[in-house]
């Protein structure tokens, strides 16, 4: 049904994914693809997980009720977001999903698309990366390459000790002890 390939393909790919591609290339940042059909929810994703051999982690795009600060946060795909739980350990009034515009304007991504791979684009580090310790215990990182159309592995290694570093961006940690 899928086919898993290693690299970035060779055809022409929306900029946002292709810049994707490039940075993981320039950074010798080795990774496996899959292309499907757009997916919107983590059950559509099920069987993409089994074809990349890992999880596809739940990537959400949050704000605080005033829309001036923004997080990602990355949990495990079988973990529900609690917005009580996950504010409290960052010291933040309650959060909430941001809006489509700012998934656009900090991370280049859309709907259903939401990936860490997005901040590459996000030069002046106005997102905060928000990590569920478990994610860590994996490794490989599943994640959409800011387009929900394709799907990539890499090494959670190289996520933390050559990608994040290359980004400027650095992780906050939380526990997210829910599951679904």
């Amino acid at each position: 049904m899928y086919t898993l390939q290693a690299g970035a393909p060779a055809d022409a790919r929306p900029d946002n994914e292709a810049a994707v591609y490039r940075f993981l290339n320039a950074l010798g940042i080795p990774f496996f693809r899959i292309d499907h059909e757009p997916v919107h929810t983590m059950e559509d994703c099920a069987a993409i997980d089994r074809a990349l051999g890992g999880e596809i982690c739940k990537n959400l795009f949050l704000c605080n009720q005033q829309k001036t600060a923004f997080y990602l946060l990355m949990i495990h795909e079988a973990k529900s977001f609690k917005t009580k739980d996950i504010s409290k350990q960052l010291g933040v009034s309650r959060l909430s999903f941001a809006t489509p515009e700012h998934m656009q304007q900090y991370l280049h991504i859309s709907p259903g698309a939401v990936s860490p791979m997005g901040l590459l684009f996000d030069s002046a580090r106005d997102v905060r990366l928000i990590l569920d310790r478990d994610i860590l215990r994996s490794e490989y990182l599943g994640c959409h390459p800011c387009v929900n159309t394709a799907s990539i592995k890499l090494r959670m290694q190289d996520f933390l000790e050559k990608y994040l570093p290359a980004t400027g961006h650095e992780p906050t940690l939380v526990t997210v002890e829910n599951a679904m």
